[in-house]
């Protein structure tokens, strides 16, 4: 039995939950009945039925397609990227911050990167223009792929969950 509530969860993707309880939640060890919440304050927001099984960030999901069962990457305005396990950032909208007058929208003057070392790629969604990730590699590194998440041993090794269905 989770400590917290349905509606704190919701303020907490809502960020309105008061800081004191935001820090105990932080320090907390997480919880499978946490996470469930989580995902139904989640999946209540979205204007699509497919299931979200992992959120990665603000904006962005893993979800089980309602139309083909595959788990594929999504933006919560409905954009799907590709498979779960490939890299979305290859068919997000890119801005590369890679020059002095580019980088000086985010630093001050004198306080950004050296261009010729650093740049900024910022990663948006081409359906409506949220920004969903920022890197800061050298000019010539590859598109960063975060991470391929192990769905399968998530659920069932670390929350003691079923794992949600694969496929038709």
């Amino acid at each position: 039995m989770s400590v917290y509530t349905k509606e704190q969860v919701s303020n907490l993707v809502d960020g309105k939950l008061d800081w004191d309880t935001t820090l105990r939640m932080l320090q907390m060890p997480k919880d499978k009945e946490r996470f469930e919440m989580y995902r139904e304050v989640l999946q209540s927001k979205m204007s699509w039925a497919d299931e979200i099984i992992l959120p990665l960030g603000p904006h962005l999901h893993i979800v089980r397609s309602a139309k083909t069962g595959e788990w594929i990457t999504k933006c919560e305005c409905g954009h799907e990227f590709c498979a779960y396990d490939k890299n979305w950032k290859l068919e997000a909208a890119i801005f590369v911050r890679d020059t002095p007058q580019a980088m000086e929208e985010v630093y001050p003057l004198l306080m950004a990167p050296d261009t010729q070392w650093q740049v900024y790629r910022e990663y948006y969604c081409p359906d409506c223009g949220v920004m969903l990730d920022v890197e800061a590699p050298t000019p010539w590194y590859p598109v960063i792929h975060d991470f391929s998440p192990d769905i399968e041993a998530f659920y069932k090794d670390w929350l003691g969950l079923p794992v949600p269905k694969k496929g038709k």
